[in-house]
């Protein structure tokens, strides 16, 4: 459903500057949710970039759902559902009414539209928000509109960037119900520095470290090593906390 080939990503011509990313791979199947983490400077923004078809590599490949990044970028983006950390929400309008814009802009036809904004409002649980304008939102809210908005069409894989950053207790425990449900129908990539967050909702962990991938494990994998804050001290030469 996702992959990555030996993905490199340099910046500038300097031999002294590292790469951003220096020959990642994996696989992530059908259905799954994975946690993407690493420390700061580890390469994780620059991997869902590149993903998302905003970035090109240097070397590499990536094939999403059955279409190559570089050879059907279209494709590719339209398989893909992306909340990025601070999803750029038009304050003026109101959640359906935003919600029906980028069903237009996806090419989601006038007739299925109102039933595809239907559907990711349930999904995110906003129906008593719909008429709301976003700036009058909560920060929490908020995110769970960009979710919705990642959700319009079905994408089979979304790739979330941070999405209870900034959320408070409450809101980050409606976020991951949300998430959590979604596992099994889509496939899910979840950039956090979160741990437990990974915990709760991953099914597998990959761990980047200086644009490698330094761990890639199960769930009970992580058991077997000693907890996820173990493994990633470990793969990171850091302790959880920088994750």
């Amino acid at each position: 459903m996702l992959r990555a080939e030996a993905l490199t990503k340099t910046y500038g011509r300097s031999r002294d500057r590292p790469p951003a990313l220096d020959g990642v791979s994996f696989e992530i199947g059908a259905g799954e949710i994975v946690g993407l983490l690493g420390p700061n400077g580890a390469g994780k923004t620059t991997l869902l970039r590149i993903l998302t078809c905003f970035l090109a590599p240097t070397r590499g490949a990536a094939n999403v759902a059955g279409c190559s990044i570089a050879d059907d970028p279209r494709g590719a983006r339209h398989a893909i559902g992306y909340l990025p950390e601070s999803a750029p929400l038009p304050p003026e309008m109101r959640v359906d009414e935003y919600l029906s814009y980028r069903g237009a802009l996806k090419g989601i036809a006038r007739r299925a539209r109102a039933a595809a904004c239907d559907e990711a409002i349930a999904q995110t649980e906003l129906g008593d928000r719909r008429r709301q304008i976003i700036g009058t939102l909560s920060r929490g809210t908020r995110q769970r509109v960009g979710l919705a908005d990642a959700l319009l069409g079905r994408p089979p894989i979304l790739i979330l960037d941070e999405p209870t950053a900034g959320l408070d207790p409450n809101q980050v425990r409606q976020m991951r119900a949300v998430i959590g449900g979604l596992g099994g129908d889509r496939t899910v990539l979840l950039s956090t520095h979160a741990l437990a967050e990974v915990e709760a909702l991953a099914t597998r962990v990959i761990i980047l470290d200086r644009g490698r991938v330094a761990a890639a494990v199960s769930t009970a994998e992580i058991a077997g090593a000693g907890g996820l804050e173990a493994l990633f001290a470990r793969a990171t030469g850091t302790d959880g906390e920088s994750a």
